[in-house]
């Protein structure tokens, strides 16, 4: 059984598969591209050793998310979660010139990886060393962003609609907006609401998977 579900924030994607684990209890659980702890929105997972298999499809999909990001201070993670690391003046923002930044950055685009990422450097999560205080090179990988809109603005935010391949760290986005536009930024919100097929309008409850798996065992 493939679902989709909204992930709550302060979970991380396993603690997703681990409750569907518990109210299922089947062993074979697992989730078709994850989400950060501090985001919420549409994650698919997969139930039943023949669903698992089909997972890849998912992980290898377009993801659509709308995010905030905040200017004028940059963390270590990129996101809300992290240690403040540099701050800057905001410059008076235009409509014009966001949308012209934005434009930019659609189509392919390599995209250097976070520290704060589970991407792998001679087989060690990145984030491990950047916990260690560690700061490695890292190559740049190919994403493509196949849209990317302003929802709206104020004089130290950004609201925007992404929709981008795998592979597509929306946090590094935010940063490297932040940059274009004179000052530095991270995300203060991350919302995942297309994944493949499934838009959050999709998501079901846990309850609701509790009684489609139970329906299927009888």
């Amino acid at each position: 059984m493939i679902v989709p579900i909204n992930k709550p924030i302060g979970w991380t994607s396993f603690d997703v598969v681990k409750q569907v684990r518990k109210i299922t209890g089947e062993k074979k659980v697992g989730h078709g591209g994850t989400l950060d702890p501090f985001a919420q929105g549409v994650l698919v997972v997969g139930i039943g050793r023949n669903s698992t298999r089909r997972l890849n499809y998912f992980s290898n999909s377009n993801k659509t998310y709308e995010a905030k990001l905040k200017l004028g201070s940059e963390t270590d993670t990129l996101d809300l979660t992290g240690k403040i690391i540099q701050e800057m003046d905001v410059p008076t923002l235009k409509k014009d010139k966001i949308k012209s930044i934005f434009s930019k950055f659609t189509g392919y685009q390599e995209q250097i990886p976070p520290m704060f990422s589970a991407k792998k450097i001679r087989g060690v999560r990145l984030y491990k060393l950047a916990r260690q205080k560690k700061l490695v090179e890292r190559e740049p990988i190919q994403v493509f962003i196949k849209l990317l809109e302003l929802i709206d603005y104020n004089s130290n935010s950004i609201n925007f609609l992404v929709s981008c391949s795998k592979g597509t760290y929306v946090r590094q986005l935010g940063s490297d907006i932040a940059k274009k536009l004179g000052t530095v930024g991270h995300l203060a919100e991350l919302y995942r609401i297309q994944a493949g097929p499934y838009s959050i309008e999709d998501c079901i409850s846990f309850s609701t998977i509790e009684k489609r798996w139970m329906s299927l065992k009888v």
